[in-house]
């Protein structure tokens, strides 16, 4: 064989044998071009070239995991945040949960801080006290809003708590109304029960299926899906080993799932749980956190995906924070930007310093800011407290079933 190369020439002999025989051919090959002549690569899978949406799909996924910010999750069920107003003694009106929205959107600075927000459907349909689309605030603030767009949790069959996520049927056709809204990234949360029995392998395959479905169809119509494996933070006191064995096993078959459906990975964002161990558990410190979670991260999730957006789960306001911080200590050149999406974390003390009155709007609102700048630095890896809310407990969530607004 005769090999051309940019820069010599080598010969090779090749015995190939056949029936017994000797064939000697001789044939050149063409040399690969200099590195230096290579510029971009592109991909030509029809999934991407294909896609009228794909060049803008993943700049919002590398805008919104961007270093030094995080999402705010705001996307509480009506249900939800009815219980959450009733905390403070107002009453769950559409005119009350409006009000709780635009003050937590309009803080003071918090686009530094925050890159995205993920709305319920209500309150991407709504308008402000004075008129103006809540998404039109939360724009010219700079942050990108999202839509949560599964209905919710419904128990699985012949199980003992596990669930599957609703909310296929149609949703191509509510996504792009959303889009048009200007929605520009959703979310599909996926909730896996573990303890020392559970989960099972059927909750696991249908709890995957579910999400890379999702990712495909909102990777069709626009929006980068945020895909949710939640290993849920429960009762028990199970070993924080077994909540990272079967991360890896869910966040792998996820990555899997997503594969089979075509799903673009520079075009998604990830949201998983940081690795903890039962509540009845002792709280390990931030760094055996750390330790946990970024191994099972570099074993199942690949650097193709721009950010890996942690969710508070049930730790408190200051346990996210130095958790998230330590992330960064344990794998400061990480592929991925190792953030958050914070919910309560950020809501909750917020909330309580509100208190529903109006003379509490600023204080409740520098509230908010501060802690969306706390998580801002503890991502950058430079958080050095104190914490504007420390102290707060954790807590049990309750999954709410029977879909939305249930």
């Amino acid at each position: 064989i005769q090999i051309k190369t940019h820069s010599k020439t080598m010969k090779l002999a090749v015995s190939m044998f056949a029936l017994g025989s000797v064939l000697v051919e001789s044939f050149s090959i063409k040399a690969w071009p200099a590195k230096s002549s290579i510029r971009n690569v592109k991909m030509n899978y029809a999934f991407e070239t294909q896609n009228p949406f794909m060049d803008e799909l993943k700049a919002t996924a590398k805008t919104i995991s961007g270093r030094g910010r995080g999402i705010l999750a705001s996307d509480e069920s009506n249900a939800t945040t009815g219980k959450r107003l009733a905390t403070i003694d107002l009453d769950n009106t559409p005119e009350n949960r409006r009000d709780w929205r635009e003050l937590l959107y309009t803080a003071p600075d918090l686009g530094k801080y925050i890159s995205a927000a993920i709305l319920f459907e209500e309150t991407l349909f709504q308008d402000s006290a004075s008129g103006k689309p809540l998404v039109e605030i939360l724009k010219d603030g700079g942050i990108i809003p999202g839509i949560k767009v599964d209905t919710g949790l419904q128990p699985l069959p012949f199980s003992d708590g596990e669930t599957a996520t609703q909310g296929l049927d149609g949703m191509g056709e509510r996504m792009k109304k959303y889009y048009e809204r200007g929605a520009r990234f959703c979310k599909w949360r996926a909730v896996i029960k573990v303890d020392d029995v559970y989960p099972t392998e059927k909750a696991i395959w249908e709890n995957c299926h579910g999400l890379a479905r999702y990712a495909q169809i909102a990777q069709e119509n626009g929006l980068v899906p945020i895909v949710e494996p939640e290993v849920t933070l429960g009762e028990g006191d199970y070993s924080i080993e077994r909540t990272a064995y079967i991360s890896e096993k869910v966040n792998s078959q996820v990555m899997r799932w997503l594969n089979e459906y075509d799903v673009c990975l520079d075009a998604i964002l990830l949201k998983p749980n940081m690795i903890l161990p039962g509540l009845d558990a002792a709280i390990p410190p931030p760094s055996v956190v750390a330790k946990y979670t970024v191994m099972v991260m570099k074993r199942t999730i690949p650097a193709a995906v721009p950010g890996i957006h942690f969710l508070s789960g049930g730790m408190s306001a200051e346990e996210s924070t130095l958790n998230l911080q330590a992330l960064q200590e344990e794998y400061p050149n990480a592929p991925w930007s190792l953030t958050f999406s914070y919910g309560r974390a950020l809501q909750s003390p917020t909330l309580k310093t509100w208190k529903g009155k109006p003379e509490n709007k600023a204080a409740a609102q520098e509230m908010l800011t501060k802690l969306a700048k706390a998580n801002s630095e503890a991502q950058l890896g430079k958080y050095k407290g104190p914490h504007p809310y420390p102290g707060d407990g954790r807590i049990l969530q309750a999954l709410r079933l029977g879909g939305a607004g249930k």
